[in-house]
């Protein structure tokens, strides 16, 4: 936890961003019943019942110093997905940068592994 604080503690350099990263599963629910509308002395009713439409992966990383913000949305969680953003976090977003400070939790699919099953080491740089 001391090393994590330690970075948060670093001045700006945009040579070396500080991006913190995490994702998060979001349910798609739908209407069962359109709303009926309010009315002049009642308010809207809405009814509790949903359908399921499936679920979201909603990627997120946020630089913390400069307040910038990288969203993407994907429509499962693998280790490819999570390897793909990062791979677009820093060539597209930080394609200047000398390297990425990254802070993540440490959930099963991030793991320098899913970077070496999503591309090929040869081929990648």
């Amino acid at each position: 936890m001391e090393d994590v604080l330690d970075v948060y503690q670093r001045p700006y350099d945009s040579s070396y961003p500080v991006v913190c990263m995490d994702e998060s599963p979001k349910q798609l629910i739908g209407e069962v019943r359109e709303p009926l509308p309010a009315k002049p002395g009642s308010i809207e009713k809405v009814d509790d019942e949903y359908v399921r439409l499936g679920v979201a992966e909603l990627f997120l990383a946020v630089e913390p110093l400069t307040g910038k913000m990288i969203a993407e949305v994907e429509n499962k969680r693998a280790k490819k997905d999570w390897a793909q953003f990062i791979r677009d976090l820093v060539d597209v977003h930080y394609p200047t940068a000398e390297k990425v400070v990254l802070v993540m939790d440490n959930l099963n699919t991030h793991k320098l592994s899913s970077l070496y099953e999503a591309f090929d080491p040869v081929n990648s740089v």
